[in-house]
């Protein structure tokens, strides 16, 4: 109910209290029962407790009984005229307690004077001021319900989504073991059971592609240790065996050369070819398999290798060995660091075009670090990626298969710089 209603209605109210005291009033004054007057005031006072006054004036206007008590206030009497043959007259009065209704009433046409009635709005306001109250609390019990209902249904609704975002999160990361429950036969329930068959098969195809990938590292890591051994044998068969027919080829020459004075300028000329293949194979022999490398170690066959570098290329390079003075290197890693050094220094003897380079092996904290160095020409790594240069695949095939790492910063006309490092 608006305030205006009720406003409406006190005014209803008014007027029918001053009708009551009118009507019952038009005995008590034609007797001048003036005490029984004054009880019926007050009775009507006791009664409507939002009456705040009554009274009732005689034809002339002079007041006959109140309820003010000690003393009416005269001002009241011109503040609502009501003409005789009117039924009632109501003005809303402006008062320091408030808006007060006064209601006018004839008594007996007129003639026996004027019953007048004050109903305050105090009631009417602590009524709205209820009610409001009253609806605040609703709303607010209300937005409440609502609230912890929208909550509640958010939470429902975004609870699957956010278990599948944080499953998806985790499947990014590389754990494929995530699987979500599925809340409900729906949409969000048909995709929990889609990620779960997913994350299932994604798991199944890491599971084969980790067994392919260990059997292809068991094959490539026998496929070296396979070439490594035929390298021994053809560099043992070449150093042995070549390289013995042409010493023994060389010494008979030198015996012809004694018996046949005559054919000296031929025997020269073919000692001196068969030396340099002599040469030629010993070089070959190191390069397939150093026996240095077996016998003293990287450090020395690395040396041997820089060493027989810097005469045969115009490139010179500078070596720096670390770490490596007391214990040797395992076997596998040293024959790793090894071809990896002797390939990268191949490519920047084939292609760098470099006036300079360096190669740095060193052993720290359990790991061993190597960098070779050119200022070169460099080249294009995706170009190269793109080519399939077995060269650069096979160094970090080396390298991968000791659990280390392989990295190669380089670019057009900026130098190449080849960086391995490898537990050990």
């Amino acid at each position: 109910m608006s305030q205006r209603a009720l406003t409406r209605q006190l005014a209803g109210q008014s007027v029918s209290v001053a009708r009551d005291v009118a009507a019952r009033s038009t005995d008590l004054m034609l007797i001048n029962d003036l005490y029984a007057l004054h009880q019926l005031l007050e009775e009507t006072r006791r009664n409507n407790p939002d009456v705040r006054y009554a009274f009732v004036t005689d034809p002339d206007g002079a007041v006959l009984a109140h309820t003010f008590g000690s003393g009416f206030p005269a001002e009241l009497l011109a503040a609502n005229a009501v003409p005789i043959d009117a039924h009632h007259h109501t003005v809303a009065l402006a008062t320091d307690e408030g808006t007060v209704w006064d209601t006018a009433v004839p008594i007996f046409n007129g003639q026996a004077g004027v019953a007048r009635v004050g109903l305050s709005e105090a009631s009417v306001q602590a009524t709205v001021r209820t009610l409001t109250g009253q609806m605040l609390l609703t709303t607010v019990m209300v937005s409440a319900v609502g609230i912890a209902a929208a909550v509640l249904l958010t939470w429902i609704v975004t609870r699957p989504i956010l278990e599948l975002k944080t499953a998806a999160e985790a499947v990014g990361q590389g754990d494929l073991q995530q699987q979500v429950r599925p809340w409900a036969d729906d949409e969000i329930g048909d995709l929990a059971i889609a990620f779960n068959t997913m994350t299932a098969d994604l798991a199944r195809a890491e599971q084969e592609r980790t067994e392919r990938e260990h059997l292809r590292a068991q094959l490539l890591e026998k496929v070296i240790a396979a070439q490594e051994e035929e390298r021994r044998r053809i560099a043992r068969e070449l150093h042995d065996e070549t390289g013995q027919a042409l010493t023994s080829l060389l010494v008979r020459l030198q015996m012809m050369n004694q018996q046949a004075p005559e054919l000296r300028p031929q025997i020269d000329d073919l000692r001196v070819g068969l030396a340099e293949t002599l040469d030629n194979i010993h070089n070959l022999s190191m390069e397939l398999r150093p026996s240095v490398l077996d016998d003293l170690g990287l450090q020395a066959a690395l040396q041997r290798y820089v060493q027989d570098y810097n005469q045969r290329y115009e490139t010179p390079i500078d070596l720096l060995v670390v770490g490596l003075d007391e214990d040797r290197l395992p076997p596998p890693v040293e024959t790793a660091v090894y071809r990896i050094v002797q390939e990268s220094l191949t490519n920047m003897a084939r292609h760098a075009h470099a006036e300079n380079g360096s190669v740095l092996v060193e052993r720290r904290h359990g790991r061993v670090r190597v960098i070779v160095e050119d200022d070169g020409i460099g080249f294009d790594p995706q170009q190269v990626a793109r080519n399939g240069r077995l060269g650069v695949y096979g160094m970090k095939e080396r390298a991968e298969l000791l659990g280390g790492t392989l990295t190669i910063e380089t670019a057009p006309g900026q130098g190449t710089s080849v960086f391995v490092e490898v537990p050990l």
